[in-house]
């Protein structure tokens, strides 16, 4: 053996060391003195003394004891039971756990289950994973640029009962929160005037637009409007019942907006508009206590003009939604840089020259 004595050594080396020990201090040497030549702590040399003088042993017991709170011979059984008769109902150790208490068989937590079950070689099937969905591509007209690609989808505000569904549109680019309607229930409805008031605040509203959006209202059709030429923007979103709807449908093509839906039960598909809303009631918690739509509606607009204007935005580079949106964005980011680097070299030249 060189150098230190290892944290775990067999039996053997634990006899070993302690008549190095005890011929060392035969000849002479102190105990003290002993360890230190062998790299020893004297506190081992003293429990293995010990135990080899109650006759227990010097190899390492087995770990886990024997603790007083352990599981019962007969609840081993019953978890096997459980296991025999119910494993092709309930495929995961945490259901098995809780059909023990539903049946008043055994009561045992999920993992005491889990582990029962891979003492004894068993495993449960569990339920297969769905097939992983391929992501739609976007359009190639698309550009990464403001007013070109939207994300939108409803949040729920509990406590206003009233009207407890606010309606959201985020510009992917600039992350810039362009509209926010409230109303009692998540419809076509509310996703017209959401985006109705979104067009026109940015300006993409005209005559041709209200022309069709007119047409469309006069008729009962259920094809969607044709328009000439390239598609307004992308409108993105999961695949909520007010999205799917013929008449948003027919509203969104009527305005050259094209729809294009995430996939079933992945919410990253739309993780810029679930930023907005978590950032908003994360950080504006009050709203989720307000109970009257007209506070309500005034506070989100409230928040609404500071997130856009005020707050720095991570994901845009530390500048405002306002600032990317109208194109400030990126000679704010370069005047930091610029900053950075002159109150650096300011700093070495101050160390050089500190009589200047």
């Amino acid at each position: 053996m060189n150098g230190p004595v290892p944290a775990r050594v067999p039996g053997p080396v634990k006899a070993a060391l302690i008549g190095l020990v005890d011929h060392a201090v035969q000849a002479g040497w102190s105990t003290s003195r002993a360890c230190s030549i062998l790299e020893l702590d004297r506190r081992r040399l003293w429990r293995w003394q010990t135990r080899q003088a109650a006759g227990d042993g010097l190899d390492d017991r087995p770990p886990g004891g024997n603790p007083i709170h352990g599981l019962l011979d007969s609840e081993r059984q019953a978890i096997m039971d459980l296991y025999h008769t119910w494993a092709d109902v309930d495929r995961s150790h945490r259901k098995l756990a809780h059909r023990g208490s539903y049946e008043h068989l055994v009561w045992v937590s999920p993992s005491t289950v889990d582990r029962v079950l891979a003492a004894n070689g068993l495993k449960l099937e569990g339920n297969p994973r769905p097939p992983a969905q391929p992501r739609s591509p976007w359009p190639t007209w698309v550009d990464w640029e403001p007013n070109q690609i939207w994300c939108w989808d409803a949040s729920q505000f509990g406590a206003c009962e009233q009207a407890k569904y606010a309606h959201g549109i985020v510009d992917v680019v600039s992350r810039k929160w362009l509209s926010v309607t409230l109303g009692p229930n998540p419809d076509s409805v509310a996703a017209k005037v959401l985006f109705t008031q979104a067009l026109q605040a940015e300006g993409l509203w005209d005559d041709d637009i209200a022309a069709r959006v007119a047409t469309i209202n006069n008729n009962d059709d259920t094809e969607l409007p044709d328009v000439d030429g390239l598609p307004l923007l992308l409108a993105i979103s999961d695949n909520g019942t007010e999205m799917r709807a013929m008449a948003t449908r027919r509203f969104m093509a009527a305005c050259a907006v094209v729809a294009h839906y995430g996939r079933v039960s992945t919410p990253t598909d739309q993780a810029w508009i679930e930023s907005l809303w978590g950032h908003v009631k994360g950080e504006w918690p009050h709203l989720l206590a307000i109970d009257d739509p007209a506070v309500l509606r005034a506070e989100l607009e409230r928040v609404r003009t500071i997130y856009n204007g005020v707050r720095l935005h991570e994901g845009i580079g530390y500048v405002t939604p306002n600032d990317e949106h109208q194109g400030r964005g990126h000679a704010i980011r370069q005047a930091r840089r610029d900053g950075l680097a002159a109150a650096d070299q300011a700093r070495r030249n101050h160390r050089r020259n500190p009589n200047q």
